[in-house]
């Protein structure tokens, strides 16, 4: 596949581990087989990849090629989303798919269903207690820690590019939020929309938007290494 991933594990023993990491947590008649998860671990590197080199840190991105380590927490939380999203998109067993969901929550308390499509580049920041659902999103964007996005009488956001969610903060609801915006620690953006460089600030009682002139420095503005 051409990859330029310099990663702790390759991409069969990544298969293996997260087979063996389900399996220890569900150790149910139904064993998760490392080699059913072989070809869903290479497009998930592959999706890795392309996310990575956007991302301007060396702990993502060394200069050259896109970089993972199995043991970075953020990292690895990211990949078994991708791993559980891409056994999906695949028609790989629907149990199996769940536990790789599971597997996540239990080893980050990260709701990241493999049904959701997230963009092709995010970025979770210590994104424990963090639930992002069934909303559309725009690449570039940045969960940190306790956000939520989700629906409200099942209507869910539209999300554009850029947009930094911060701790505490969430988005529910029939909101269409613009290109590079932030919602502020402990927010609430409910049935609202949000203009583009906004930072929203507050919840539906009370709130305050102000201006945000630059999207954050994060990532890589010219993304081919």
């Amino acid at each position: 596949m051409g990859l330029k991933v310099s990663s702790t594990l390759t991409a069969a023993e990544l298969a293996a581990l997260a087979a063996a990491q389900a399996n220890a947590f569900f150790p149910d008649r139904d064993p998760v087989a490392a080699a059913g998860l072989a070809a869903a671990a290479e497009g998930a590197l592959a999706r890795l990849e392309h996310c990575f080199v956007h991302i301007d840190s060396k702990y993502f991105f060394d200069g050259r090629r896109a970089v993972f380590d199995h043991l970075h927490g953020d990292q690895y939380t990211m990949w078994l989303y991708w791993l559980a999203s891409e056994h999906h998109r695949r028609g790989g067993d629907p149990g199996e798919c769940k536990k790789l969901f599971l597997l996540n929550k239990a080893l980050h308390g990260c709701d990241l269903f493999y049904e959701v499509e997230l963009p092709r580049i995010f970025l979770l920041v210590h994104p424990l207690g963090t639930v992002l659902g069934r909303a559309r999103y725009g690449d570039y964007l940045i969960a940190y820690q306790r956000v939520g996005v989700g629906s409200n009488h099942d209507v869910y956001p539209t999300l554009g590019e850029h947009l930094t969610l911060r701790p505490g903060s969430s988005v529910l609801g029939r909101c269409q939020v613009g290109r590079q915006c932030t919602i502020a620690a402990e927010s609430l953006l409910l049935d609202r929309d949000l203009g583009p460089g906004s930072v929203y600030i507050g919840n539906p009682r009370a709130c305050v938007i102000r201006a945000q002139a630059e999207p954050q420095p994060l990532w890589r503005t010219s993304p081919q290494p």
